[in-house]
């Protein structure tokens, strides 16, 4: 969408995502991750800490699927979105309150210290669902060999 801030963020699951089902039957999955920044302290030659960002995040859909059964506790990953405002007031202390998540977009493993072996996923749900398309069984693009250079 227009005017909305894009950000992609790079971290660690501070837990396992956590799968839901609406009562329309769309998936939604809630994970948070972890983000550390580190600087070397020239003086002592040791990597310093600094203070952790952690970001609430929700997918919805296929992708909230495929993340509950591929990502867990621990996992680093590359995660790019739409930053989402929530405001609301606290029920007990009737003060207002406010928090920054994530609508993500797209998710994927960071590959600087681990590997990953990708699987695609059949194209052809056939769910009806309105986001999910139906493709014929004989699509060019889900059965194409990678191209060589």
């Amino acid at each position: 969408m227009a005017n909305e801030t894009s950000i992609t963020m790079v971290g660690n699951l501070t837990a396992d995502p956590e799968l839901r089902f609406l009562p329309n039957g769309t998936a939604m999955v809630k994970f948070t991750i972890a983000s550390t920044p580190r600087t070397l302290d020239r003086q002592s030659g040791e990597w310093k800490d600094g203070d952790p960002l952690f970001m609430n995040c929700t997918a919805f859909r296929d992708i909230a699927e495929n993340i509950a059964e591929s990502l867990a506790k621990g996992t680093r990953v590359i995660v790019t979105g739409r930053l989402k405002l929530s405001r609301w007031e606290d029920k007990e202390t009737q003060e207002k309150r406010s928090a920054y998540g994530l609508d993500v977009d797209e998710v994927g493993p960071s590959l600087r210290f681990a590997q990953a072996k990708v699987q695609k996923m059949n194209r052809n749900s056939g769910k009806g669902d309105g986001f999910t398309p139906d493709v014929p069984q004989d699509d060019a693009w889900s059965i194409a060999a990678p191209a060589t250079i």
